[in-house]
């Protein structure tokens, strides 16, 4: 597929905060209105070290489990909104990290859509896409702020 036929990508990260739900909302409707996709990414980062591997396995497969079940929820909820069913991608990692490869990996990759806390500052995915690395970037970074309501969402995507 050449690039004028490959639709656009919003990749937004996803931990089922207040903010992650708004901007997710807004890569929606974005992607709804430019013909686009949603991908959702869910980071799992690594547990603590346990002395036992049986009990670190499991809880790392419940982790992932709950993350998976997270980002089933969440596409429930926009499928409508979207006219489509998001892709859905887990990642095990250090957060940047496994931002950073994913984007790598897919060229398709318009937009990295963040969702900004409403009043403790800026997260550290954001504090680091809209940081030094900002002009390094393989594609823009959207930060959408979490106090958005539905109609000022309707009025900026």
């Amino acid at each position: 597929m050449d690039d004028a036929a490959t639709p656009r990508t919003y990749l937004v990260v996803y931990d089922g905060s207040a903010e992650a739900r708004v901007a997710l909302r807004f890569a929606a409707r974005r992607a709804a209105k430019t013909a686009g996709r949603v991908e959702m990414v869910a980071i799992v980062e690594p547990a603590e070290f346990v002395q036992w591997g049986g009990v670190q396995d499991a809880l790392e497969e419940e982790a992932q489990l709950g993350a998976e079940a997270m980002l089933h929820q969440a596409a429930a909820e926009i499928a409508d909104e979207l006219g489509a069913e998001p892709t859905l991608t887990v990642r095990q990692g250090e957060p940047v990290k496994a931002v950073r490869a994913l984007l790598e990996e897919r060229p398709s990759i318009a937009a990295l859509v963040l969702g900004a806390q409403v009043l403790a500052g800026p997260g550290p995915l954001v504090a680091y896409f809209a940081g030094a690395e900002a002009g390094l970037m393989p594609c823009p970074v959207m930060i959408v702020p979490g106090s958005l309501d539905d109609a000022a969402l309707e009025r900026l995507s």
